[in-house]
């Protein structure tokens, strides 16, 4: 993914999106005092927070998928818990659970760590299944039923998950129907040679640096998230954008090399993430090409190989890559 910092076919935006570009700058700014590179990872969650979608974050240890998503919750200023998933994890653990008080002989529910407005999960694949499956209302619906009660949770919601895909020991494949919930699924790369460069001179040259949390200072509060993502709605798109985008998904669902393709959730979750694209570069219109570049990034973790693709080293990208290859683009 291209850094989003180009005007798109020297247009004047029809929405004036002056604050939008003014947060996303302040946001990037905190972030680079700690973070050298990952701008497209950092672009991704923008979008993500931009679109109210939930995020899932691959990669290998040591390569700051937590401290990124950590210091960008610090960037806004809302409530931020960190849960870390485990096998003896329980539900009660994550949601919450009722709680005996002897003066008024009555139980009231104390909630669990998941309220709050960014919850990121590290290692979300360490729960079991009755664990992950106590996610799903929450992911959806932004709310809990416990006791017959329903608790919402506050606006914003956003669940922002790591899982490392090296160690397989101690994990649990994460449902398809929770993974359906996350709008994108980061692969977080190696850095370059130039850029671990950079990390060692940072560190080297400040060693009494002082802790993330502390350096990283809010920029954005609540109100304005929820005014942001106003102006993301208002983003016009093409009745032919739209039929591009629903073509791609279906498409899915008979490709050969697919055992399971993408649903109706997909398709929602490339037409919102496109208008937050469009918004970041500053457009007031999505085009073809910002369902293409992220295509990839909603669809991969919501298909699956059949057993001889798999066997052949195909991977969903490749066929997602594929599938776009061969749908005519809207013009």
């Amino acid at each position: 993914m291209e850094p989003l910092e180009d005007t798109a076919l020297g247009l004047k935006p029809q929405v004036d999106f002056s604050a939008l570009q003014q947060a996303v700058g302040q946001i990037k700014e905190e972030l680079r005092k700690r973070i050298i590179g990952q701008e497209a990872f950092i672009d991704l969650l923008l979008i993500a927070i931009l679109a109210d979608g939930h995020v899932l974050i691959e990669g290998v240890p040591g390569i700051a998928k937590t401290l990124t998503a950590k210091l960008l919750a610090r960037t806004i200023d809302v409530g931020f818990n960190r849960i870390q998933f485990t096998p003896d994890l329980m539900p009660s653990d994550v949601l919450g659970t009722s709680v005996f008080h002897p003066g008024t002989a009555t139980f009231q529910f104390k909630p669990g760590p998941i309220f709050s407005n960014i919850v990121l999960i590290d290692e979300i694949n360490r729960a079991p299944a009755k664990t992950q499956s106590s996610l799903f209302e929450v992911m959806e619906e932004q709310q809990i039923t416990h006791d017959g009660t329903q608790h919402l949770m506050a606006d914003p919601f956003i669940v922002l998950a790591t899982q490392n895909p090296i160690e397989q020991e101690g994990t649990y494949r994460l449902p398809e129907a929770q993974l359906d919930r996350f709008m994108f699924k980061i692969l977080i790369q190696y850095p370059s040679l130039e850029e671990e460069v950079a990390i060692l001179a940072i560190h080297h040259q400040r060693p009494a640096l002082q802790r993330e949390l502390e350096e990283i200072k809010p920029v954005l509060a609540a109100g304005q998230i929820a005014a942001l993502r106003k102006q993301v709605q208002a983003v016009h798109v093409d009745a032919n954008v739209l039929e591009y985008i629903a073509q791609l998904v279906v498409q899915t669902r008979a490709h050969k090399s697919l055992y399971l393709g993408a649903s109706p959730r997909a398709s929602l979750a490339l037409l919102t993430s496109a208008k937050a694209l469009a918004a970041l570069r500053n457009r007031s219109f999505v085009t073809p090409e910002d369902v293409q570049e992220l295509a990839p990034t909603v669809l991969r973790h919501r298909v699956l190989l059949t057993p001889e693709r798999e066997m052949e080293g195909a991977t969903p990208d490749d066929v997602i890559k594929q599938i776009i290859q061969q749908t005519q683009v809207p013009r």
